[in-house]
Parts: structure tokens; sequence; C-alpha cells
């Protein structure tokens, strides 16, 4: 029978992380875990390119039932990238411009400093 070995990571450290990640980093990865799926992403081009969309617009041009989609929606709005008005029994979604503007700006600043551009 033979051992349970479990994966060992290079140069790794045991212990307490040397550094934290910066609040930037966590904004940044709290956005992409927004957009961390294909559907999210579909969503929040569809609302960039169109303006404003009525939820049953979205789930008539997604190939996914209604309450997918309404979840997915509810994570887009959680992260801020979007908003959504209700005016029953309709909810009406759109772009949030400021957060989308700041994911862009925190995509922009990955890299070696020499490749960011300056705001």
């Amino acid at each position: 029978m033979n051992p349970v070995r479990t994966p060992s990571r290079r140069g790794a450290k045991s212990g307490p992380r040397s550094s934290a990640a910066s609040s930037t980093d966590v904004e940044l990865a709290r956005l992409a875990k927004a957009l961390g799926h294909p559907a999210r992403v579909a969503i929040v081009r569809m609302l960039a390119d169109g303006g404003e969309c009525v939820c049953g617009d979205i789930v008539s041009r997604l190939p996914l039932a209604q309450a997918t989609v309404s979840q997915h929606l509810k994570v887009l709005k959680e992260a801020g990238l979007i908003e959504g008005e209700i005016d029953p029994p309709r909810v009406c979604y759109c772009i949030h411009p400021p957060t989308l503007k700041r994911l862009q700006t925190l995509v922009g600043e990955i890299g070696p400093a020499a490749t960011r551009r300056n705001p």
C-alpha cells in the first residue's frame, strides 16, 4: 500500500505570509470573482453596449434559465458592477459606470510599473 502524498510547493514558506494583500488587490480580486463566470461577463458586456436592459430581455439573449440569470445578476449587483431599478413587475439593470471604470483601472495596474498608464 502506497502512502498518500501531498503535493509540495517549491519555495513555499510555511507559517504566516510575509506580506498581506493590499486593499487594491483585495478589491480587484472581489471584482474579478464577480466576473468569474462567462455568463456574467456576457451580461456586463450586454449592459455596457446597450445601456439599460430588463431582466426578461437579458434572459431571452442568454441560453440560461431565468433563475440562473437572476442569480448571476445578483452576484454582479452585490459586487457593484451593475445596478437594478425595480419597476414592478420588472427589474431594469444597467452598468454602474464608476465601478466599471475602477475595474479597468485596477486591471491596468497589473504588470511591471513601466507598462502602467498614468491616470
